[in-house]
């Protein structure tokens, strides 16, 4: 028996009625761009988030691209956020004409250390952008206390943890504006790809909107320069469909990531994840730690457990960021997670039979 570190195809098996319903609607109105199908979603969202106003986008690389536009961040203004995540946010500050400076991880949670975010500020700081990481939520907490401190905006990563917590408060509420991935393999996953911006501020958020439509207000009247950057109808329509099951989703990956926990307890050579105190995540993934992580891959690559690496290189040392003159040793914490970290199958329709052949394998591996 193989086990895969991801298949939708078991989650599309599950509702693939509903969701064919959802897209037929769409074709049999022909109403494609907008609509109520995307205010539907906008308006569900917002209330979950806990914020005023959602703004459908074509992609999470477009909501935090969006949301630097709005903000008026340009060339000159520095952006703090982490070297340990995806390259989405650095591209989306370097098209800006900004400069990401990175603050090293902390080394339980992966995320942003908020104890570092002081010295990291200069006169050219514009804007905090924390990611929480693999759906565990960031210390917003100290973070608010830093922007407020400094009058920064603060730009919410939330691509891997929509629904997740910190403090009793849902991430995407904390900051200036929360950004959240629709991607498949997301906890709430499009049809494709498309993200939402969400955010309290009325006037913002109406910038948001004219940005996504090209700058126009009213229609073909150009107030500025902005972009395509709207949510398809039919994406929003599938969203709405998986929307009834993202909490009975998130209780099963919550579900199978205690099980790991307490199975990989007794097992020397295993981290297993450390989720805060004030934190409830939603494990978009279940990130372990092993020593020679490669090698550990490899072998449970043969046995026929899937896994995957988040992330195998630093953000500081990739090729296109040469300019910034950093370099290995930069950042010792996220370089070592680089090193180490390794995702099992965490996915909702995971089954008992296999998360067990999981635990097996990886004390096989790792203990021989």
């Amino acid at each position: 028996m193989s086990v895969p570190f991801f298949d939708l195809t078991r989650q599309y098996e599950a509702i693939g009625d509903e969701i064919d319903e959802a897209m037929a609607d769409v074709m049999a109105s022909q109403w494609f761009i907008g609509g109520p199908h995307v205010a539907d979603l906008e308006k569900q969202l917002a209330a979950r988030v806990g914020c005023a106003e959602a703004i459908g986008v074509s992609s999470g690389t477009d909501a935090l691209l969006v949301s630097l536009m709005a903000l008026d961040i340009g060339p000159g203004d520095e952006v703090i956020t982490t070297p340990f995540t995806f390259f989405s946010p650095i591209g989306s500050i370097l098209r800006r004409g900004a400069r990401p400076v990175f603050v090293d991880i902390d080394e339980a949670t992966f995320n942003l250390d908020a104890g570092q975010l002081q010295e990291a500020i200069t006169e050219r700081t514009r804007a905090i952008l924390p990611v929480h990481l693999f759906g565990q939520p960031c210390d917003m907490t100290a973070i608010g206390e830093v922007a407020a401190a400094n009058d920064l905006a603060v730009i919410e990563d939330m691509a891997q943890a929509l629904d997740a917590e910190h403090d009793g408060r849902p991430v995407g509420s904390f900051g200036t504006t929360g950004c959240v991935s629709f991607f498949p393999t997301k906890n709430l996953g499009a049809g494709g790809d498309g993200g939402m911006v969400f955010c309290d501020d009325e006037a913002l958020a109406a910038r948001i909107r004219r940005i996504c439509r090209h700058g126009a207000e009213p229609k073909y009247h150009h107030v500025e320069v902005g972009g395509n950057f709207r949510l398809d109808a039919i994406q929003a329509a599938i969203l709405k469909t998986k929307l009834h099951y993202l909490q009975q989703w998130n209780d099963a990956r919550r579900g199978h990531a205690a099980f790991y926990d307490e199975a990989f307890a007794d097992i020397e050579g295993v981290t297993t994840p450390m989720i805060g105190p004030k934190n409830r995540s939603v494990f978009n993934q279940y990130t372990i730690r092993v020593d020679d992580r490669d090698a550990v891959r490899q072998r449970l690559s043969e046995e026929g457990i899937g896994t995957n690496l988040y992330y195998p290189e630093p953000l500081h040392t990739q090729p296109a960021l040469g300019f910034l003159d950093t370099q290995m040793g930069d950042f010792p914490i996220a370089e070592r997670a680089c090193r180490q970290v390794l995702s099992l199958p965490v996915f909702p329709e995971l089954r008992d039979e296999e998360r067990q052949k999981v635990v097996q394998k990886v004390d096989e591996v790792v203990g021989s």
